[in-house]
């Protein structure tokens, strides 16, 4: 996955919890509203973060290696440690929003939910 497709990725993941969220917080009588906002924020902090975070570059040149090959390995090793990183950090990030989400909603509805679901 190139740095767009990556870009792309985190947005769409970030858009689509945080309508579900807005969606819950709009419908859902007695959500804890503050606990959706705040975890609608983190989602939105979170896909800022992946984002930015996939815009560092490789900061050597190739004359700093003793052969394009070498330089070529380690800046593909450079690139997969860091998108790595910031996928798991996001994805660290997503879900305390998730839980924080989680504790906004009344357990009544969770039981309905899981009722549904059955």
């Amino acid at each position: 996955m190139n740095k767009r497709d990556f870009k792309k990725y985190v947005e769409s993941v970030g858009d689509s919890a945080c309508s579900s969220m807005v969606d819950v917080y709009e419908t859902v009588e007695n959500v804890d509203k503050v606990k959706v906002a705040n975890a609608v924020e983190k989602v939105i902090a979170a896909v800022a973060a992946a984002k930015s975070n996939a815009d560092v570059t490789f900061d050597k040149g190739v004359k700093a290696f003793d052969s394009l090959a070498e330089y070529s390995k380690e800046k593909k090793n450079f690139y997969r440690a860091l998108f790595k990183k910031i996928y798991e950090d996001f994805y660290k990030d997503l879900d305390e929003a998730v839980k924080e989400f989680n504790s906004a909603v009344p357990e009544d509805v969770k039981e309905e939910n899981k009722q549904a679901s059955k």
